[in-house]
């Protein structure tokens, strides 16, 4: 695959995710909540997608009843994000977002399960390089908050799970659809889904004042335009584990973005030791060496 708008896409969406993961975590410390984020964060997807979908003329070609799969592509999706926020709310993300790049060894091994796709050896030697990196997050953290840390990594790990087989099920059932016919429901369902949150909600989305209004909405936005970057490129390229192995390159822009600018977000990682912040960046960099791979 040569460089192309299907390698820049996930690799812009990396930057994006990583500045949204911030934003979001800032919310969640003024109070803001994970529901409510959720909430908000998935109507915006579907918002984007429905110009697309109310565009589109004729018939589908589809039976109401074939609408199981994009309503079980959007329940696998929402998991997925579901599990990163509660990550999130107490973890730190130079932890998560790494965390995040043993998702490209689940859609290769996915991919090769349900027959999704080739799997290049290339792919499957950069899918093992980024699931490596996994263990290097645990070194140099004090004894006491590795509890913490394996709670973090725990949940961040069953929502790479989740949106890993939501992304292999794409690959999967795009094809029959074509992707603006898929999408659309896919997030509309999605949507409906986060209805679920709404007992849970801390106060109602009217009582939020300016400050989490603003951290809250522009993570939101960000978080909405990374996901649909993403979508696009499996529905549209069909190619799943390339595309994960060049968005696990935000284990290593986490990493740099948390120590460089992670201030202007009121980051507790500000705080971390240069010990614990050189293992995370070795770490990270083992997925950078993941994504040379898909490029040669």
């Amino acid at each position: 695959m040569s460089f192309s708008l299907p390698l820049f896409i996930p690799l812009a969406c990396a930057f994006l995710y990583v500045v949204a993961a911030l934003m979001l975590k800032r919310a969640s410390g003024l109070g803001v909540g994970v529901w409510r984020i959720g909430f908000l964060a998935n109507w915006v997807m579907f918002l984007f997608f429905l110009p697309w979908w109310l565009a589109q003329s004729g018939d589908s070609g589809h039976a109401w009843t074939d609408y199981w799969q994009p309503a079980v592509s959007g329940l696998l999706f929402l998991g997925g994000q579901m599990f990163i926020f509660l990550a999130l709310q107490d973890g730190d993300v130079s932890v998560t977002t790494p965390v995040m790049g043993t998702k490209v060894l689940m859609v290769a091994l996915l991919s090769h399960l349900l027959r999704a796709g080739d799997v290049p050896w290339q792919w499957w030697t950069g899918a093992v390089l980024s699931t490596s990196a996994v263990a290097l997050l645990h070194f140099g953290e004090p004894h006491g908050q590795r509890s913490r840390v394996g709670r973090t990594v725990l949940l961040a790990g069953m929502s790479a799970v989740s949106f890993s087989l939501c992304d292999v099920l794409l690959q999967k059932w795009v094809v029959g659809w074509g992707s603006d016919r898929y999408l659309p429901p896919m997030f509309l369902f999605n949507a409906l889904y986060t209805f679920a949150f709404v007992p849970f909600f801390r106060a109602p989305l009217g009582a939020l004042d300016r400050r989490a209004w603003r951290w809250t909405a522009g993570g939101a936005l960000l978080l909405a335009i990374n996901n649909i970057g993403i979508a696009l490129s499996i529905a549209v390229w069909r190619a799943a584990t390339s595309v994960n192995i060049l968005y696990s390159l935000r284990g290593l822009v986490s990493v740099v973005l948390v120590w460089a600018i992670g201030h202007w977000f009121s980051s507790d990682e500000q705080h971390l030791t240069p010990r614990v912040f050189r293992f995370r960046l070795v770490g990270a960099a083992l997925m950078l060496a993941a994504i040379v791979l898909v490029l040669i």
